[in-house]
């Protein structure tokens, strides 16, 4: 179970970083920032969590708004398996959850 809880909390990590990165590099790229090849890697890789996040959202949400939907969404999942690992850790003890 604590592996499972560890590889909740590591994709939800990865994501949250990969639109963290998305967000400053169009700050920085500006106008441009569909032709740059990093923005669309990173593109790529929160594509599936803003997909999922518009179909969770009602049509009223508007699809300029989807991607901080699905931050929030990947921070709420992050949160819960950080709560999680922990609640595990304290059962099981310390010493094993290194």
């Amino acid at each position: 179970m604590l592996t499972l809880v560890s590889i909740f909390k590591l994709l939800a990590e990865i994501a949250l970083l990969s639109m963290a990165g998305q967000w400053l590099l169009g700050l920085l790229a500006g106008a441009k920032r569909d032709q740059n090849l990093f923005y669309q890697l990173l593109q790529v890789l929160t594509r599936p969590v803003v997909s999922f996040a518009r179909l969770v959202t009602p049509r009223v949400v508007i699809d300029r708004h989807v991607p901080i939907v699905a931050f929030l969404l990947l921070v709420s999942v992050w949160l819960a398996a950080t709560i999680s690992k922990i609640t595990i850790c304290v059962q099981i003890g310390v010493q094993l959850c290194k």
